[in-house]
């Protein structure tokens, strides 16, 4: 397969999996923080929107105008990983979805060899292809798509890769958690023999 193709399918399954994890949540419980940090995955898709247009717009010189300046017009710190109320889940994973659309563009558009810059990276490695960018973005969807998998998880226990394959090893409910209770003891027993004292004798068990 193509090289470009293959980058962009990989991108493709990411952005997907990632608003799949909204799927069948009432308002709160895809706005709800569920770290200390206050992770949520109504926050993730905003996050991934603003920063995924910024690397496959304005860094090739496409600019994506809804999210042009966005971090100049919201200094507040993570102000781009929430969600507030007046702001409504579709008007989120419009702009998620509008924001591939333009992406998409740009990478059809552009051999992976084509050169860009990125204005906030250090200015030794601001310059970059096309190929280092899809990667970048491929990279980020993902970690943030893991943050989805576990805030997912805690809000009803739902998980899994994708839609079609949740790659969880088949386990019934029962048998699930009976898994993580042996997960459990097996934690416990090692923090007992890992915690056992070590001796400092330098002498002891050479006789």
């Amino acid at each position: 397969m193509d090289p470009k193709a293959t980058l962009h399918r990989y991108l493709t399954q990411a952005r997907d999996a990632v608003v799949w994890k909204l799927e069948g949540l009432g308002e709160y419980d895809v706005r709800r923080p569920l770290t200390p940090t206050g992770t949520n995955l109504l926050g993730l898709v905003k996050h991934l929107a603003i920063v995924e247009s910024g690397y496959l717009g304005e860094v090739f010189d496409r600019p994506f105008v809804e999210t042009v300046g966005w971090f100049e017009a919201h200094p507040e710190p993570e102000a781009d990983l929430w969600v507030p109320a007046h702001e409504s889940r579709g008007d989120v994973l419009g702009l998620y979805a509008r924001a591939a659309v333009h992406g998409d563009a740009t990478i059809e558009a552009l051999d992976l060899d084509t050169v860009g810059r990125v204005p906030h990276w250090p200015e030794d490695r601001a310059t970059v292809s096309l190929h280092q960018i899809l990667v970048h973005v491929i990279a980020e969807t993902n970690r943030h798509g893991g943050h989805a998998d576990i805030v997912r998880e805690l809000v009803d226990g739902a998980a899994g890769l994708r839609r079609d394959h949740d790659n969880l090893g088949n386990l019934v409910a029962a048998a699930r958690q009976g898994h993580v209770a042996r997960l459990e003891r097996n934690a416990r027993r090692a923090a007992e023999v890992r915690s056992a004292p070590v001796s400092t004798n330098p002498r002891q068990g050479t006789d």
